[in-house]
């Protein structure tokens, strides 16, 4: 099968939102954008039968009305539609497994009604085999922004390898022409702390070791990527707050997931749920060893 980016379609503004955002996306990559809708119900594909009852009408209307308005806004990207007869969750798990990355909408914290967004949407992205990039709807306006506008931000802990998320981050800044920040939060320690404050010549070392690691995690990348502008810095503040006000006007924001062991419950921590919860972009969230 060709590469495909591919995007969760239940109709929402949400999933509109995501479906813009996926088609700016597979068009920067050169890849094929996928539009998926999955639900049990869905009948058996009949042959030439009137609209009137086709029982899978309102769901081809559905992916047909988003792949027009995306053909029209991008004319030479390949699109396909996929009507799929099963659950949603195994629908894309499914899709997952098959795509360079599963595109999803989010809600946040707010109220969640769609199937996407609640009981399917946290077991995908804990689940998936790739990357799950999840996109909000913006306040007032038609969909999420241009996926090729601003900066990528990612999240290094800096202990394990992150090559299979600095991989996806640095392929994606390089695909748009965006610059890339590594961001790393590092909470103060309690022997640095003191009546007044914090021991600045404890912080100062802190900071000087972890901006060594934070470099000799990203020289590899940086020296196949090197039209790709890296920025990195550390923030002395625990790890989801400072990924979560790192990413503040950023494009993406992009943070791992540990792929989890045979036998366990697949979760997320607590910095991806930071930035699922309370980020204002797309967030990417990439499995890796």
């Amino acid at each position: 099968m060709q590469p495909v980016v591919t995007v969760g379609l239940d109709g929402s503004p949400e999933s509109l939102a995501a479906a813009r955002w996926a088609a700016d996306e597979a068009e920067k990559r050169k890849l094929t954008l996928r539009l998926l809708h999955a639900w049990p119900l869905l009948a058996p594909e009949p042959t030439r039968v009137p609209s009137e009852v086709d029982q899978n009408y309102w769901a081809k209307r559905l992916v047909h009305t988003a792949q027009a308005e995306l053909q029209a806004r991008h004319p030479g990207l390949s699109i396909v539609g996929n009507l799929v007869a099963d659950d949603a969750q195994n629908a894309l798990l499914q899709a997952a497994s098959e795509s360079e990355m599963l595109v999803l909408g989010s809600r946040g914290l707010e109220p969640v009604e769609s199937y996407f967004l609640g009981d399917v949407s946290m077991p995908v992205v804990a689940r998936a085999e790739r990357p799950v990039v999840l996109v909000r709807a913006r306040t007032g306006g038609e969909g999420a922004a241009p996926a090729s506008a601003g900066r990528v931000v990612v999240a290094l802990k800096l202990h394990g390898s992150s090559d299979d998320l600095l991989d996806f981050a640095f392929h994606t800044a390089a695909a748009r022409g965006a610059p890339l920040q590594a961001v790393h939060g590092r909470s103060v320690p309690l022997h640095a702390r003191v009546p007044w404050g914090v021991d600045h010549n404890v912080t100062e070392e802190i900071t000087r070791d972890a901006l060594k690691e934070l470099g000799k995690a990203l020289r590899p990348w940086r020296e196949k990527y090197p039209h790709v502008d890296v920025a990195d810095g550390i923030r002395l503040e625990s790890p989801a707050k400072a990924v979560v006000r790192a990413a503040e006007g950023a494009a993406l924001l992009v943070v791992g997931r540990r792929e989890h062991r045979p036998g366990l419950a697949p979760h997320l921590g607590p910095v991806a749920q930071a930035a699922i919860h309370h980020g204002r972009c797309p967030v990417a969230v990439v499995p890796h060893d």
